[in-house]
């Protein structure tokens, strides 16, 4: 029963880490967001990032539930949210630089 609960949280994980990946539809069909959208999906993107990677997390950490789809959703999910501390760490130190 605990193994059938993992799955599906792993298969929910590894669908929340793909969401970010959305963000390319407007572009691709040459679509002007307004700033306000923007702003909220990039909240929606830095939530998904979140939330995956504590599912993920969760999931691989139990050793009999541990299989293919928990860990590309970990290094999915990993990838990303080392790309958004990147991305903070240049804003805070372009910022201070100026």
């Amino acid at each position: 029963m605990e193994t059938k609960k993992y799955q599906k949280l792993s298969v929910a994980a590894l669908s929340i880490s793909l969401l970010p990946l959305a963000t390319f539809i407007p572009v691709l069909m040459k679509i002007t967001l307004s700033d306000t959208v923007c702003s909220i999906w990039a909240g929606g993107n830095i939530v998904c990032v979140v939330l995956s990677l504590l599912l993920s997390v969760i999931c691989v950490k139990s050793n009999e539930s541990r299989s293919a789809i928990n860990i590309a959703s970990t290094v999915i999910s990993s990838v990303w949210a080392v790309m958004m501390a990147g991305i903070v760490a240049l804003a805070l130190f372009i910022n201070f630089v100026q």
